[in-house]
């Protein structure tokens, strides 16, 4: 077991302790494991020796990578929620979290949001019934403080999940999956005092193209609504009408939301498509994108006023994720608005990263550096999300090596 440093009074080990142990199990690799080499020795019999312990790597860390190990989103959640908040020290703690269905990943990916200011409430998942172990020791490590934004709640519900006992909680409802995205909308408003300038909207029917918009929406505070393949729902016109004419920006190709679709957005506000042909070319083309445009041979970044990541130079933050494991959005939303601030690119296949995030990496994201030396170098940072089943050890390492700064010729 862990032993809390030797210069931490004993009235507050036991409160570093758990934190630090929740965290450690939530990330599945992050202990060590001892084992003991049996060999013959002279007179017969064997001889045990303790061997070094096992360490988490490459599994669980390389240089340029970090992995949240779980076996699946609901303890990814947890683990990021206590990666981005330890929860082992004062100011450490969250102010809220949110505890999104694991039955209605629209639901989920929506909730992103309130990760962003002026609430900062990470998402953990739950079902109807009760709330699994992770999430459970989760939310007792994290021990949230209470979100004056938020009406001084500790624990925000989203749609159909357990009621927490002994903690000050608000309920998000709606009575479909669009009207719940739109209530997310309105309660992040109200937080923020005003509505967003600026609205994604993703596919109901097409949980892969909607995944990017989890982490964008948790750094900027852009709110999440839906539309189907064949209009634009009751609940998210009322919701566009709420937000007082914004810049509409609709993530996903004309294969999964058609133009005809767009044509009925433009009522609402002005309208801008963001998309490419798969999954995971989509997410870089989200990655890259800006508006008001980047300038050809100027900068392209983030400024005031904009909207889009406008990721095409090294220096920053990215979080993969398998486009199979939707929620897993929702899990790792909270690392795009902290730390290295990172959007999502997406995997189909565990063991092989996409062209289109290979190009990215190869067009934009390798740093260099001249004769001043590394040092002097700017650097990335990659989060893998999920076990070897999301994402195998050898993508990992690909990825490790495409981040790692390298010396201009």
């Amino acid at each position: 077991m862990t032993a809390a440093p030797a210069n931490v009074p004993a009235a507050m080990r036991g409160h570093l302790l758990f934190p630090l142990l929740a965290a450690c199990a939530l990330l599945t690799a992050c202990g060590t494991r001892t084992e003991f080499l049996h060999t013959p020795n002279s007179g017969g019999g064997t001889t045990t020796v303790q061997v070094a312990p096992k360490l988490g790597f490459p599994t669980l860390a390389t240089k340029n990578t970090t992995r949240v190990a779980g076996a699946d989103p609901v303890s990814d959640a947890a683990a990021v929620a206590l990666a981005v908040y330890p929860s082992a020290a004062p100011g450490t703690h969250p102010s809220a979290v949110t505890i999104a269905p694991t039955d209605d990943w629209q639901a989920a990916i929506a909730s992103s949001v309130l990760m962003a200011s002026p609430i900062g409430a990470p998402v953990l998942l739950s079902g109807s019934s009760a709330l699994p172990s992770p999430t459970a020791d989760a939310l007792q490590a994290l021990s949230p403080v209470g979100s004056g934004a938020a009406g001084g709640a500790q624990v925000i519900r989203v749609g159909d999940v357990p009621r927490v006992s002994g903690r000050r909680s608000v309920s998000i409802q709606g009575g479909n999956d669009y009207a719940l995205a739109a209530a997310i909308d309105r309660f992040a408003s109200a937080a923020a005092g005003r509505p967003s300038p600026d609205v994604v909207i993703a596919s109901a029917d097409a949980p892969q193209y909607a995944m990017p918009a989890a982490g964008w929406a948790a750094e900027s505070g852009d709110p999440i609504l839906f539309v189907s393949s064949s209009g634009v729902p009751s609940a998210t016109k009322q919701a566009l009408l709420a937000d007082q004419s914004p810049h509409i920006y609709v993530l996903g190709p004309p294969s999964v939301i058609p133009a005809s679709v767009l044509s009925q957005l433009g009522k609402f506000g002005t309208v801008k498509r963001i998309g490419a042909v798969d999954p995971a070319a989509n997410s870089v083309a989200f990655t890259v994108y800006r508006d008001p445009p980047c300038v050809f041979g100027q900068p392209c970044a983030h400024v005031p006023g904009s909207f889009g990541w406008a990721l095409r130079s090294p220096g920053h933050g990215y979080v993969l994720i398998n486009a199979n494991r939707t929620l897993d959005a929702a899990a790792a939303a909270a690392l795009s608005a902290s730390g290295s601030y990172g959007p999502q690119l997406l995997v189909d296949d565990p063991a092989s990263l996409p062209r289109s995030v290979l190009n990215y990496f190869l067009n934009f994201a390798t740093p260099g550096f001249t004769q001043e030396g590394p040092t002097a170098a700017v650097y990335n940072h990659g989060w893998v999300i999920g076990d070897q089943s999301a994402i195998s050890v050898s993508v990992q390492a690909e990825m490790d090596t495409l981040l790692e700064a390298v010396p201009q010729k």
